[in-house]
């Protein structure tokens, strides 16, 4: 039986344990039998309270079934309302690089094609930006304006595209012969990017309000000091230091982070305590912290900086069963998402690729 049926039935007990009685005087021939009419003033108000009394007994039960129901509906609709934790990218796609704009839409470059896939971090759905010209995309950075400026690997070149159109804004001649453009970092005033293979960073500076410069505004910064390449993939993730003044560099092979002055190209190994950072790829740095992908360990390092970024600490290292060679990091809200690039699998054009997100450590 339900509550409402329960009710009911008391009610009705109440009701017939409460029918007067026939007394002398209120009886009356009907048909040859005695009749009764009840006591209006004494049982027809005594009854009356009862209901009352009943209806409001119900409504406080009703009222407290609700309020125990509203934290399960709350629950449910956030729920519902949370983003996913992976999603999938088209078959056959081999990302590396990840950029995050402030609508939550991420991008992602196709090393096989150098297409761009857009999709939207609330729904893990997207479309193809971008068809792929067989040049690679490898780095990946979005700006306030809505242009997505892409490392070209070893095309040797860097492409910003309208991250809302697709269309091709312009494109930047980098390095000829051997090279690999792996990396890119957004200054207020400028562009860098890495070059695995050649010992020098590209500067694309910007004009006062922002401005694509004209091709020819290319620099070219040799690095030296304490970083020497080798054979391999040398410099790879980029980021600025906390105080604005210079950038890190991660050198993959050697896993060595450095400090590069970037007036004059001479690169400090940062003071990590005596920790390294072996197969490190993308940089992310937020404030003090700077996250570290460390692509074939399947790991997320943790680093407290110092403002000049001359020394950091490790805090944590992070790893996930979900990850399968991720390459680089990117931040939306309270999370970090990863793109899979699962370098350890043969590339097909049916190869499953996806994207995964883990709580910021």
């Amino acid at each position: 039986m339900t509550w409402l049926g329960a009710v009911s039935a008391r009610e009705a007990h109440l009701s017939s344990s409460r029918r007067p009685t026939p007394c002398p005087g209120s009886a009356a021939r009907t048909n040859g039998h005695h009749s009764w009419r009840p006591h209006v003033a004494g049982f027809g108000k005594d009854m009356i309270m009862r209901r009352r009394s009943l209806w409001v007994e119900m409504a406080s039960v009703v009222l407290a079934v609700a309020a125990a129901a509203a934290p399960v509906a709350a629950h449910r609709t956030a729920e519902a309302g949370a983003y996913p934790s992976s999603f999938s990218l088209p078959a056959g796609f081999r990302p590396e690089g990840i950029a995050i704009d402030s609508d939550g839409y991420a991008y992602f470059g196709s090393m096989g094609t150098g297409a761009i896939y857009k999709a939207n971090l609330a729904t893990g759905t997207g479309r193809t930006l971008r068809q792929g010209s067989g040049s690679p995309a490898i780095g990946l950075k979005v700006d306030s304006r809505g242009r997505l400026f892409v490392a070209g690997g070893g095309g040797g070149d860097l492409k910003v595209i309208d991250s809302r159109t697709g269309n091709l804004l312009a494109t930047y001649r980098l390095a000829t012969g051997a090279s690999f453009v792996n990396d890119v970092v957004l200054t207020p005033d400028a562009v860098w990017l890495t070059d695995s293979t050649q010992p020098v960073l590209y500067q694309l500076p910007l004009g006062r309000d922002g401005e694509l410069p004209a091709p020819s505004a290319v620099v070219r910064l040799r690095l030296s000091g304490d970083i020497v390449y080798r054979e391999g993939t040398n410099a790879n993730g980029i980021a600025t230091t906390p105080d604005g003044k210079a950038l890190l560099v991660i050198q993959w092979n050697t896993g060595i982070l450095f400090r590069v002055d970037p007036a004059s190209g001479v690169a400090k190994a940062v003071d990590l305590h005596g920790e390294q950072l072996p197969r490190g790829d993308g940089l992310l740095r937020e404030g003090d912290t700077l996250y570290v992908v460390q692509n074939r360990l399947n790991t997320v390092a943790v680093l407290s900086l110092d403002h000049s970024g001359h020394s950091a600490t490790l805090t944590k290292r992070v790893t996930d069963p979900r990850f399968d060679v991720p390459t680089t990091v990117a931040s939306f809200r309270d999370r970090l998402y990863l793109p899979n690039a699962r370098f350890n699998t043969t590339p097909t054009p049916t190869t499953p690729y996806n994207v995964i997100s883990i709580p910021r450590p």
